[in-house]
């Protein structure tokens, strides 16, 4: 609910991709839940398997992010452009990076949003 999805959202869902309410996806993200074994041997015998993904509420997403399965991304967190989720990101944060780290720890709303509002078009006469 409330959430929006920037161009070029790619979600590879072999398992759930949970998203919260009020989540912001920037251009390009890819979530990808599908994945494959390390080991040579099991990957030639074609063995492949997936993993979901969980994002919470009032989390935003930069552009180029890539979420790889069995990541979990908490409240109220943000990810930087380009950053490469490969393990669990708890919430009220900022993590960025390849792989992506906790740089900044943030305060929780302490209220209600005013009012959401699509971001899906810009009024260029103001």
């Amino acid at each position: 609910e409330n959430s929006f999805a920037n161009f070029n959202l790619i979600a590879l869902d072999t398992c759930p991709i949970y998203v919260g309410n009020y989540v912001l996806l920037g251009p390009d993200v890819k979530l990808y839940t599908a994945t494959h074994p390390t080991d040579p041997q099991e990957r030639l015998d074609g063995e492949e398997y997936g993993k979901p993904i969980r994002i919470g509420n009032n989390v935003w997403i930069g552009g180029g992010t890539i979420v790889v399965g069995g990541a979990t991304i908490g409240d109220n967190s943000v990810i930087g452009a380009g950053s490469v989720v490969v393990k669990d990101i708890p919430a009220n944060v900022v993590a960025v990076g390849n792989p992506c780290k906790v740089i900044k720890h943030l305060k929780e709303p302490t209220r209600a949003p005013n009012q959401f509002q699509q971001l899906t078009m810009f009024n260029l006469q103001k």
